[in-house]
């Protein structure tokens, strides 16, 4: 008989995960593909502004620079929606998720106009710059245009969560792809001059950034009203003001996700200036490298909003056995792809390298650069994913303080001992066998963020580790028995 039940539980077991990677998976390709298809649009517009002018392309890419980073920490604070929209469908106390989503929009609406009148100061940056005159139009005319996109993107990352959290993510990767072959077009009509415009250089790329993204709101919003998965949760049926404690409550849980998500994103950043110092081949395989490996990112971030959903459901339905259980599947998930890319990027390395480019130099310095990236890609996976459900957890302030950690205290202090000063090491560092006599270049900064990342993985999983159990303490004991849904 005990025999009998043990093979029971184990068949119940197998069951249990294979349904699960199998939802995570459903939630999370639909991501994948609209995140593969936003990056699609910036890649379209550097490429087709490289077949304008250097000066065009050189202004671009510094405008882009700074775009991303005020994006980029910006969707990072708006992603307080989706933990409390998950835990309310969990719940099921769908008639709370309008209010939050008409608040969660009137915080993107500020946001968005700080965050615009933010990138119109930064322009002052360039002015610091010793650019070339033209470089220096492109690249101030870019940002002021795309600021004006950003209460779009705010207001878009809100019914972004709010979608991804009732489980519907299909739209976000329509709508994404249609903005991808929107973008592709506008960029074809003003950065070159067809259909009667002038041609626009990398202004003309500002432009057809900025439309698609207000064409990703517009077209979110169609969608979801047609759809009667959102019938019940509709956000505009009402009109109401701001409510101060409520934006107030979304800021507190937002804005350490949006300070994480900019400590990552200006690390890189500063990495690509500090090497500068070295060379157009150092700069150039940094960037190449890391173009690729934040393709291959894609995959373990979307499987952490999945994650992130599933988490909030299960604690919304007070099922603290099956938050647990799915946030350890996501991790197992984003792992198992995380062995197999580093496999393929250590074994495809020089390959990788020679798609982008067929200078021999730059090739060799990519290949080690993506060796190191082969390396770090278990602790990146299991950090970003770790972090998705720990949120799920509407915890936000412990991910912070270990990610700001492993970037800011670890990884940019290292590498630029390792990259540009060994001497500045302490003694007993430089008495290491492998410590370098010399400057490691933008190699020693990749070996920095390889521990970065390590500690970043280690630490999330000891602490996702730690929230989970305090959860499972403090369930009624029924619900702390039952198994995992």
């Amino acid at each position: 008989m005990s025999k009998l039940r043990e093979r029971s539980f184990s068949a119940f077991n197998a069951h249990a995960v294979r349904a699960e990677t199998g939802a995570l998976w459903l939630l999370a390709w639909p991501i994948l593909v609209g995140q593969l298809a936003n990056v699609g649009m910036s890649v379209a517009d550097v490429a087709m502004v490289g077949h304008t002018s250097a000066q065009d392309l050189a202004g671009v890419s510094l405008g882009v620079s700074v775009w991303n980073m005020v994006i980029i920490t910006l969707m990072g604070v708006m992603m307080s929606v989706n933990p409390l929209v998950a835990h309310h469908v969990g719940a099921q106390e769908m008639d709370e998720i309008p209010h939050l989503v008409r608040q969660a929009l009137w915080k993107g609406l500020f946001l968005g106009l700080i965050g615009a009148g933010i990138l119109q100061l930064s322009v002052l940056v360039f002015d610091w710059m010793a650019l070339e005159p033209e470089t220096h139009r492109v690249a101030v005319g870019f940002v002021r245009i795309t600021s004006w996109a950003l209460p779009a993107f705010a207001a878009y990352r809100v019914l972004y969560g709010y979608s991804a959290s009732l489980g519907q993510t299909k739209p976000m990767m329509v709508v994404a792809l249609g903005a991808l072959v929107l973008n592709i077009f506008i960029n074809w009509l003003l950065v070159f001059g067809h259909g009667g415009f002038a041609p626009q250089g990398g202004l003309g790329s500002a432009w057809a950034t900025m439309l698609c993204v207000w064409a990703n709101l517009g077209g979110l919003l169609w969608w979801l009203r047609r759809s009667p998965a959102f019938a019940s949760t509709w956000p505009f049926t009402q009109w109401e003001w701001p409510h101060s404690t409520k934006v107030r409550s979304l800021l507190t849980l937002g804005l350490p996700i949006g300070v994480t998500y900019f400590a990552e994103t200006s690390a890189f950043a500063l990495i690509a200036l500090l090497v500068a110092r070295f060379g157009s081949n150092q700069v150039a395989a940094h960037q190449i490298a890391l173009n690729f490996t934040s393709l291959i990112f894609m995959v373990p971030l979307s499987v952490g909003v999945a994650v992130l959903t599933r988490v909030g459901h299960a604690l919304g339905a007070g099922d603290a056995r099956a938050a647990q259980f799915r946030a350890w599947i996501g991790v197992v998930l984003a792992l198992a792809f995380a062995l197999v890319s580093a496999t393929l990027i250590a074994w495809w390395r020089f390959e990788i390298a020679g798609l982008y480019t067929d200078n021999a130099v730059v090739v060799s310095l990519t290949a080690e650069l993506l060796l190191l990236a082969a390396v770090f890609q278990l602790s990146d996976a299991a950090q970003v994913v770790t972090a998705g459900a720990i949120r799920g957890y509407k915890i936000t302030r412990a991910p912070m303080r270990v990610q700001l950690l492993a970037f800011w205290v670890v990884s940019l202090p290292l590498g630029y001992v390792l990259g540009i000063a060994p001497q500045w090491a302490p003694d007993w560092l430089r008495a290491l066998p492998w410590f370098p006599a010399q400057p490691m270049q933008a190699a020693g900064f990749w070996v920095a963020l390889v521990l970065g990342l390590t500690v970043a993985g280690a630490g999330l999983l000891l602490l996702l580790r730690q929230v989970a159990h305090a959860h499972l303490a403090d369930a009624p004991s029924d619900a702390a028995q039952a198994p995992p849904l």
